[in-house]
């Protein structure tokens, strides 16, 4: 029985191993960087492989024939240890990606460009690119509002954390946005109607957004945008 390896806790990887897919075997595998994540159907494996060695011995070990890469579009490393690792296994390597937002806002390249834009849009500003972004935005005068699901460490006396998890909508974020004054909105490309929610009510108010560009994917390897389409090239 052919097998399939499925990276990454997003929504389409979850939808994607709820899928049927007969004949195969359906393995998730997530990173195990969020406390309590959301579980997809099926097999399930959490936790890092040790870098592309580790994670071709593993698709070596378990005859993985193919890897659908579903981790969040800013998940450079991981993709691109994928890509390594598949490379050096013989593995057949796809890519799941949503679609990016139609959406032009200050398009920057980085956390770094993007911390240091922000200071000439406004003073408030809503920062939903995730915890591990705060040391980006660290040294800046001026309030934060930081939105993701874990409590991100030392966390300066000018940052508001607030913990949730999406889907959000149009009217809760506005409602966020007036609460907090928020003047400047700054988030990563991650795509998808479920998180557009916060663009479609910053555009209503008229507060300027700032977006970080997702990084490219490895030149060469399929990129499909939805899980239908994997289901397809899966089950000829």
């Amino acid at each position: 029985m052919p097998t399939v390896l499925i990276l990454g806790g997003t929504g389409e990887a979850r939808r994607l191993a709820s899928v049927p897919l007969p004949g195969y075997r359906v393995i998730s595998s997530l990173a195990g960087r969020v406390a309590d994540p959301v579980l997809p159907a099926g097999e399930v494996r959490i936790g890092g492989f040790g870098g592309p060695d580790g994670l071709t011995a593993y698709l070596r070990a378990e005859r993985v024939d193919v890897v659908v890469d579903a981790t969040h579009p800013f998940a450079a490393q991981i993709s691109a240890n994928a890509a390594s690792a598949c490379a050096s296994a013989g593995t057949r390597l796809l890519v799941l990606r949503r679609p990016g937002y139609a959406f032009g806002g200050h398009r920057v390249a980085s956390l770094r460009e993007a911390a240091a834009l922000v200071p000439s849009l406004g003073e408030r500003a809503f920062l939903t690119t995730g915890r591990q972004s705060l040391p980006y935005f660290r040294g800046l005068a001026m309030f934060l509002l930081l939105r993701c699901v874990d409590p991100p460490e030392d966390v300066p006396s000018n940052v508001e954390v607030r913990l949730d998890r999406g889907p959000f909508t149009v009217d809760g974020e506005t409602a966020l946005l007036r609460e907090h004054r928020i003047d400047v909105l700054v988030t990563k490309d991650s795509g998808g109607a479920l998180t557009a929610a916060k663009l479609d009510a910053a555009q209503a108010l008229g507060i300027p957004v700032v977006v970080v560009d997702r990084p490219p994917v490895t030149p060469g390897v399929p990129v499909l945008s939805t899980v239908d389409e994997v289901r397809r090239l899966l089950l000829p």
